[in-house]
């Protein structure tokens, strides 16, 4: 079994190294033929404005043109988990390939996906209007590797069935989102593949049944003419279906991984017929004796060479093994690891101090920098252990710290994430010598990263998460200068449907937190849009909230409010481009308003950070001003025992 399961693994990486990707753009002209050029020209000046309209309608947008018989449908769509600019160059290289390919062909359609940009998207046009389902004529791209004559096809299709069946009853179920009306992202194991991607998504202009007719049509294609083969792409006007063995969009980030094949649920598996039924028993019933035998192995292995393991830890270069919380895979480190990697907490490896605990630097034995958080002995620090633990090992993205691991041996308890060499934003933008390294082009770079983690945390996320403590000190630094969004200990998870909650205890810090919050306890994604337009401004004026004695917002509202917006930006950005950072004050100033809902959400400020052209909103008067006294070393922060969490 060993050696099968090993070969098994081996074939599988080497079918992922030699894959091939589909083809990027996957369209059709067809229909008839415009009579003269105003056809064409009525789509062009349609097709002028799309990417735009796009974006400003949360990723999908239709539209018409013209006087008939050159009266001109359009319609362009995004897939969800999109990035605004990734999302609008998509939609205009669509337009162009439509142009291109189908001068005079009334009606096109094609899906395309830029696998750079980790993107999908849709463009349409017609001389008749959409909203009726249309499943002629499909497009097809298919990998040209097959499974492979070592792996059981039986087995193979009989968990891709059941993961097409829970992919394709998400994707039918409508939901709220007016652009996303449709859409399913899964991410399953196989026995034979490590991982499995399928991506289901109906244009939202159709009803939930004939999304359910479209998808099926897809999936005929694979059942019928294309089985055994290793990923493909089938679309119609009206819907799409990609599956593959590696991830090619950014909706990916936001699923969870689940079991192809469960066991004690095979009633939810397409089985043709009796043969079939008996022959998935017999395979369930043979993994489960094989897992059986080698869990009673492992656990006499373990028992044995654990006093051994104890001992020599450091020959084990992850030092680690693996712990399961809630379905999560964790990464459990050895304290005798952590001690040499940080060579016993050495003041030498301190990085900093917070709250809850001490971070030093750590290197491991592979070589491999690390990051460790110590929380306090004896301290409230435990809720922000649990917090962290169980909220960062389910979520990934790339401007959000990583947590790799943690340690509970003892009373000691250590958090490990990776190490991000820049340290932390506040020790860049406050201190006179590397402020200026800080060129605008950074700093921008630095803003739209931030807002790209909080739409993450507060919409595209398996969760919903509320961060409660966003501030320059909790927004690290990589080393291309990319932020990621870390200090997770009292953040707030909410319920997908949740949108406010209240709390008697506040946790974060003074001059970040939103007035709601402060004063009534109540929370919300907007208390974290507040912080945000704080952090925003902070980064435009290279001072602290603090050095304002009425805080920043005030000044700048004050300022804005004589003309003179320009009296808060940072000196040394005087030959930067003033209309971008006056538009991005206006934006900061929208999101500290004090009415919670008339701030702007998290999306919506990155649709802004996106386009040049788009009209944002006039702000009013800030929430509140009020006099700061500072601490010695620059801060004022009020940081209160978070309990609700762990409850939920």
């Amino acid at each position: 079994m060993g050696k099968f399961s090993a070969l098994m693994i081996i074939i599988a990486f080497f079918l992922l190294f030699v894959i091939q990707t589909l083809e990027v753009v996957n369209g059709q002209c067809y229909g008839s033929l415009a009579g003269n050029s105003s056809y064409a020209q009525n789509r062009q000046n349609l097709f002028s404005t799309l990417s735009n309209k796009v974006l400003t309608h949360g990723g999908f947008y239709n539209a018409s043109f013209g006087q008939y018989p050159n009266k001109v449908y359009a319609l362009g769509l995004c897939a969800r988990g999109y990035e605004p600019k990734a999302c609008s160059n998509c939609v205009e290289k669509l337009t162009f390939e439509t142009q291109k390919n189908c001068p005079t062909t009334m009606d096109s359609f094609v899906w395309g996906s830029d696998e750079e940009e980790r993107v999908s998207c849709l463009v349409r046009s017609s001389n008749h209007s959409f909203g009726n389902l249309e499943l002629e004529p499909p497009v097809i791209g298919v990998s040209p590797d097959h499974i492979g004559p070592l792996i059981n096809i039986t087995l193979f299709m009989l968990q891709w069935e059941y993961t097409v069946n829970k992919t394709l009853q998400a994707a039918t179920k409508a939901n709220t989102s007016v652009a996303h009306k449709y859409y399913s992202a899964s991410h399953a194991e196989f026995t034979a593949f490590p991982n499995v991607y399928m991506l289901m998504q109906c244009t939202p202009d159709i009803t939930s049944h004939d999304c359910n007719q479209c998808l099926e049509a897809c999936l005929k294609y694979f059942r019928e003419q294309f089985r055994g083969r290793t990923g493909g792409m089938i679309s119609f006007p009206s819907c799409f279906f990609r599956w593959d063995l590696y991830t090619f969009h950014n909706a990916f980030v936001n699923v969870t991984r689940f079991p192809a094949l469960p066991i004690h649920q095979d009633k939810e598996i397409s089985t043709p017929d009796k043969k079939g039924r008996s022959m998935l028993w017999v395979i369930i019933t043979i993994i489960v004796v094989l897992t059986f035998i080698n869990v009673l192995v492992f656990i006499g292995f373990y028992k044995v060479n654990a006093r051994k393991r104890k001992i020599n830890n450091e020959k084990n270069v992850g030092g680690a093994e693996y712990s399961d919380s809630d379905g999560q895979f964790m990464l459990r480190y050895d304290l005798g690891m952590i001690l040499s990697a940080t060579d016993d907490f050495s003041s030498e490896n301190k990085l900093g101090q917070g709250g809850f605990g001490t971070v030093y630097k750590g290197k491991l034995l592979n070589g491999k920098d690390i990051a460790v958080k110590r929380l306090a002995r004896g301290s409230e620090g435990g809720i922000e252990f649990k917090n962290e633990v169980s909220l960062l090992t389910r979520l990934q993205h790339k401007n959000l710290v990583k947590l790799l691991g943690f340690c509970n041996e003892g009373d000691e308890e250590i958090l490990v994430y990776e190490f991000v060499p820049h340290s932390s934003l506040d020790r860049f933008i406050f201190d006179e010598g590397k402020r200026s390294l800080l060129t605008w082009e950074v700093r921008f770079k630095i803003i739209e990263g931030i807002a790209r983690g909080l739409v993450y945390l507060h919409e595209d996320s398996q969760l919903k998460i509320i961060h409660r403590d966003l501030k320059a000190s909790n927004i690290l630094l990589d080393a291309e200068m990319n932020p990621k969004v870390a200090d997770f200990g009292t953040a707030r998870l909410f319920d997908t449907d949740e949108t406010r909650a209240e709390t008697k205890r506040i946790a974060g810090t003074r001059g970040y937190m939103a007035p709601e919050y402060l004063n009534h306890g109540q929370i919300s994604a907007k208390s974290d849009v507040y912080s945000f337009g704080v952090v925003l401004l902070e980064l435009i004026s290279g001072q602290r909230n603090n050095s304002f004695g009425e805080g920043i917002a005030a000044f700048a509202w004050k300022r804005w409010s004589e003309g003179k917006p320009e009296v808060i930006i940072d000196p040394l950005l005087v030959e930067n481009p003033s209309v971008q950072i006056i538009k991005l004050i206006q934006t900061g100033l929208l999101c500290v308003q004090e009415d919670a809902t008339k701030r702007p959400t998290m999306s919506s400020v990155m649709v802004w950070l996106g386009s040049e052209t788009i009209t944002i909103p006039s702000p009013k008067a800030p929430a509140f001003t009020e006099s700061y006294s500072q601490s010695e070393d620059g801060t004022m922060s009020m940081s209160i025992v978070f309990t609700e969490l762990s409850s939920r």
